[in-house]
């Protein structure tokens, strides 16, 4: 058992850090900007909950966050009621927030000036895999660092990997975005393209998911998008926030991605219909106004 805190209790970050206090057995303190959802965390877990980033993260062993993006992860970690002010020498920060690789070394630098570890690692499975505690887990940073702390982050995942150094655990989960956006839009098409034809599309998806076709999204969302319901899931506003950051590092590295670029902008054509918080699965929508 370690004594672990964990900062951000968002649609992950609340069962994620559920699932290290029930399954990991850990010592759980959290933290959240609202802080009735901090006392109902520790409420229904069972553990505690303080009333800034510092003093949740007071000698834990780990320190968890995930919260919204870059500026949201600097204002939880520095100042002085940060979680560097309360971390103890030694002590490893985990960072789940889907950011930007150029963050994550920023982090990794800082917390070894001060004594500190630090693993960014993004994770992936939505909603629904945080709740399972069934994520996949991308992990960057120092090898003994990442064999230390896997074993309290197997609480929330069903795999985890140590991909390199620091922030290649988000280079990793952009590599993830950049598979799902084109996955979907073709899934998307080829609904709309059944449809049209007068298949059945449930009889469809029973064949060619089975072959080379499958995947994850067909398996999962041919359903709920066939039936035109997208009020679930990971939303919109959150993917174009993770595209964003991919098409950021591929000017920066100067890889191309003309495909990802044309999803971000259809997904911008879907918050302009009201889709914001509409599953990513939405596309089809798009296709069918």
């Amino acid at each position: 058992m370690a004594k672990v805190a964990f900062i951000g209790l968002g649609v992950m970050g609340y069962p994620m850090a559920g699932h290290l206090k029930t399954k990991g057995d850990h010592d759980v303190t959290v933290w959240n900007r609202t802080a009735a959802k901090a006392e109902k965390w520790a409420a229904q877990y069972g553990g505690g909950h303080a009333p800034t980033p510092r003093e949740a993260a007071r000698d834990a062993d780990f320190v968890f966050m995930c919260v919204g993006n870059d500026d949201d992860v600097r204002s939880v970690v520095h100042g002085d009621d940060g979680i560097f002010a309360g971390m103890k020498p030694g002590a490893t920060l985990i960072d789940n927030t889907t950011a930007s690789a150029e963050l994550a070394r920023e982090l990794a630098e800082a917390a070894s000036e001060k004594g500190f570890k630090f693993i960014d690692a993004p994770v992936s499975g939505g909603q629904a895999g945080a709740e399972n505690g069934a994520l996949t887990v991308m992990c960057g940073g120092e090898e003994a660092d990442f064999s230390a702390a896997k074993p309290v982050i197997e609480a929330y995942a069903k795999m985890v990997g140590l991909m390199g150094p620091a922030g290649s655990g988000q280079l990793t989960k952009m590599m993830n975005q950049i598979c799902i956006a084109g996955l979907v839009q073709g899934l998307s098409e080829s609904i709309a393209f059944g449809q049209k034809a007068g298949l059945d599309i449930e009889k469809v998806v029973g064949v060619i998911s089975k072959g080379a076709a499958g995947s994850w999204q067909m398996e999962n969302r041919h359903k709920t998008m066939n039936q035109g319901h997208y009020d679930h899931g990971f939303a919109v506003e959150w993917m174009r926030k993770d595209l964003g950051i991919c098409l950021t590092e591929a000017k920066r590295n100067g890889a191309r991605l003309p495909v990802t670029a044309l999803v971000d902008q259809f997904y911008a054509e879907v918050e302009a219909m009201g889709g914001k918080r509409w599953d990513t699965s939405s596309l089809l929508a798009l296709l069918n106004r």
